[in-house]
């Protein structure tokens, strides 16, 4: 029988991580399977404590193509690094909160062994979370790069004197040119990340939508837009600018943009999948995470509607 390979996501910036990793690894053993790590993870962990030298190694000894899922210990800069390492795996994600203060991690620490148990029995959904196609086009319309999101994908000045002038495009038509900090484009998963920070809508996850926010724009008609999941969203760097900009995509990935520039989002045929155990209303943790004060709500009885 073939082993059932689990990709360990953390790093060995803090002990109670690495405490965390070692006692997931060692669980995943004694129930059978074969914990994996990313190169850069086992050589990390291993540094601080030997037991993960023998750790098998993501492409190395073990193919990503035999993935059965990813728990990941951290926040959710940890679990987009996880949906990266598995992006061409369809491997889900199991995110375990270590303390911070994120949306995309199902449980806190206090549930992890629980939880190795539950993936272990297979005893999960998995939730599918649209994802961003990215391309970067130059002057001359030749792709010049691509990439994914799973947050958002940013157009950013690239100096902090200068801002950048942009037209906005939405499904082949010109919406709007203006100066401007920045563009971001983001999906319902990222609407509670730099979306959030820049004033745009927060999306449920349920809801299939693109979201378009200017940053600092110099416009009268530069407000947050809300578009097809399935729209098309360009952002051109003006010919005219004096600045040069720069993509982002979900705060890991970059390119540069001079001007003439033209960066394309849509809706990635790929969605992101997380494994979920304990599937919650996004309306409670939208008030854990941003603590927010509901005291005084009445309810209303289970088989009435609002």
């Amino acid at each position: 029988m073939n082993a059932r390979n689990i990709l360990v996501v953390a790093h060995a910036g803090r002990v109670d991580t690495v405490e965390a990793a070692r006692r997931v690894v060692d669980a995943l053993r004694g129930a059978g399977a074969r914990p994996v790590l990313a190169a850069d993870d086992r050589t990390e962990l291993a540094a601080v404590d030997a037991a993960f030298a023998d750790v098998d190694v993501l492409g190395a000894t073990v193919d990503p193509a035999d993935l059965e899922l990813a728990i990941v210990l951290g926040g959710d800069g940890t679990i987009l690094r996880a949906a990266e390492l598995v992006r061409d795996t369809g491997a889900p994600v199991l995110g375990i909160n270590m303390g911070h203060v994120g949306f995309l991690a199902e449980i806190d620490r206090d549930d992890m062994d629980a939880a190795v148990r539950r993936v272990i029995a297979r005893d999960y959904e998995v939730e599918e979370r649209l994802a961003l196609s990215v391309r970067v086009k130059d002057a001359d319309g030749a792709v010049v790069y691509e990439t994914w999101a799973l947050n958002e994908a940013t157009v950013e000045k690239a100096s902090r004197e200068r801002m950048i002038e942009v037209v906005l495009e939405i499904d082949g038509r010109p919406l709007s040119s203006f100066g401007c900090d920045g563009m971001v484009i983001s999906t319902p998963t990222g609407s509670t990340a730099y979306n959030f920070s820049a004033g745009g809508p927060v999306i449920w996850p349920s809801v299939e939508a693109i979201a378009v926010v200017p940053l600092s724009a110099h416009a009268l008609f530069a407000k947050p837009l809300v578009v097809s999941p399935d729209a098309s969203v360009a952002i051109e760097m003006l010919e005219r600018t004096d600045g040069s900009g720069i993509l982002w995509c979900d705060g890991r990935r970059s390119h540069d943009l001079p001007p003439g520039a033209r960066v394309v989002a849509r809706r990635s045929s790929r969605p992101v999948r997380l494994a979920r155990l304990h599937p919650t209303a996004f309306t409670d943790r939208l008030v854990r995470k941003f603590q927010l004060p509901v005291e005084g709500w009445r309810g209303q009885d289970p088989g009435k509607q609002s």
